[in-house]
């Protein structure tokens, strides 16, 4: 039997037709990113696992659609203080994935039902951030009223997109995937065909279980939703988990508190450790290398 897709995204057309799809499957990565949660001294549900799968996916899925360099970033907050404060991914062009969950274990619910989606984000929002590396970043917020993010994000591609997108997510504590459809500008077909062919398609789909998201190679997934259709698999893009973070963007944000505070904080302690919330390296500043921060002559960040 074929093993399930790794870290790899791919494209997809349906022959003669003006819809096209992405689909994902994610297990290294995304473990490490648990890894990284696990690091923590707190037990994290595993709802909140099968979440940062699902975010993972969905940031994964949504960079494909980026026609320019950039980042991509899903971010959810609820909107009263809970036990899940805050939960994010991003996605860049260059394939690299990452995302992060806030967790405040005193705050958790007794009861296991109530870390859902829905309990867990009622009355927050989502926001997604396009952040181009050239150009203005652009964002929209959409309030979280649905059981799922795949139906969040189904309300922004209603409110935002000009062309009919769906999309549908997936994760178990061992992996997680995601598949897109995007209908196109009509050319292939008329308006009232490629209506028809959305509208047949995004039916099957609806019929694809979570188990077999995470579960079935892609070529089993779309064998099994569209055997009766003619359709192109393109090459597997390989994806990864890697971090953004560094010395240079640690300093810059020291630098950003201001010299005064930066001082007090080294009258309190004898050296500035910052950790990254999304891979966990801490970079360290001694009073030495702080003070070189602000001093007219270049910083050395190694």
């Amino acid at each position: 039997m074929p093993q399930p897709d790794n870290d790899v995204l791919q494209r997809f057309l349906f022959e003669q037709s003006d819809v096209r799809g992405e689909i994902v499957s994610l297990q290294d990565s995304y473990q490490a990113v648990l890894a990284n949660h696990r690091r923590s001294d707190q037990e994290i549900p595993a709802a909140i696992d099968t979440l940062l799968g699902e975010f993972l996916s969905a940031a994964a899925l949504l960079s494909a659609t980026l026609k320019f360099d950039g980042i991509i970033t899903l971010q959810a907050k609820p909107k009263n203080k809970g036990a899940l404060e805050l939960i994010m991914a991003d996605s860049t062009r260059h394939n690299n994935l990452r995302a992060v969950a806030r967790y405040d274990a005193s705050n958790a619910p007794s009861d296991d039902q109530a870390c859902d989606f829905r309990s867990l984000l009622d009355g927050g929002y989502l926001l997604i951030t396009i952040d181009p590396a050239k150009g203005e970043r652009y964002q929209s917020v959409i309030a979280i009223e649905h059981d799922s993010l795949s139906e969040c994000l189904n309300t922004y591609f209603q409110q935002s997109e000009q062309l009919p997108t769906r999309i549908w997510l997936a994760a178990d504590e061992n992996r997680a995937g995601g598949l897109l459809l995007q209908a196109l500008p009509v050319q292939l077909q008329s308006l009232e065909q490629r209506s028809e062919l959305w509208q047949h398609l995004t039916l099957l789909v609806d019929t694809l279980k979570v188990d077999e998201q995470v579960t079935l190679s892609h070529r089993q997934q779309l064998h099994r939703l569209f055997h009766q259709e003619e359709l192109q698999l393109f090459e597997p893009t390989a994806l990864q988990f890697s971090c953004s973070c560094s010395r240079a963007r640690t300093a810059s944000m020291l630098i950003s508190l201001g010299e005064k505070e930066i001082q007090t904080m080294l009258d309190e302690q004898t050296r500035i450790d910052v950790g990254c919330e999304f891979c966990h390296y801490v970079y360290q500043f001694n009073a030495e290398q702080a003070a070189r921060l602000f001093s007219t002559e270049p910083p050395t960040l190694h």
